[in-house]
């Protein structure tokens, strides 16, 4: 199997490629080793269940050294490993600091919808509200999480080149 982390960000059609690591209705989170390219369990989540399938656009490297976060919208839940071929819809600006650390860091998050399915998906004020909310619950206690805003496709795309050159 190919090292998940290698793969370019975009295929051939120009759709954003998200590799889900955990999927959606999880009650925790799950990471993606590249050394044993294996998903690993990483921790529970306290009461809380993943909105929507959580992963990582592959090809990046995010501020924090780990590749930019994707969310993908859509109603089921897959599995880990899945690579959704996908359009960003909209770009939430987070800065968060682990426990411990000096420094906050930039950590936005893709939002994204499958490629299949992108006509007619808006992401409305309301579904905003729940995803800043989730981020919030989810990071706590081991991460503060300042939320900065939203971008939209436009932005979310020059942040998936930003840290593609990385």
């Amino acid at each position: 199997m190919p090292n998940l982390l290698e793969l370019p960000s975009w295929d051939e059609q120009g759709r954003l490629r998200v590799v889900v690591e955990t999927p959606r209705g999880s009650a925790f989170k799950v990471r993606y080793d590249a050394a044993t390219q294996t998903f690993e369990y990483q921790r529970k989540l306290r009461d809380l269940h993943y909105p929507h399938d959580w992963g990582f656009i592959p090809g990046t490297l995010a501020e924090d050294g780990d590749p930019l976060d994707a969310l993908v919208l859509h109603d089921e839940a897959t599995w880990p490993g899945i690579v959704v071929a996908s359009e960003p819809v909209a770009l939430l600006r987070i800065r968060d600091r682990k426990a411990g650390a000096e420094q906050e860091l930039q950590n936005d998050r893709v939002i994204a919808v499958p490629f299949a399915e992108k006509s007619g998906r808006v992401l409305t004020l309301e579904k905003r509200r729940e995803l800043e909310a989730f981020f919030q619950a989810a990071a706590a206690p081991s991460k503060h999480v300042q939320l900065l805003g939203w971008g939209d496709a436009d932005e979310a795309r020059a942040a998936v080149r930003r840290a593609a050159l990385r």
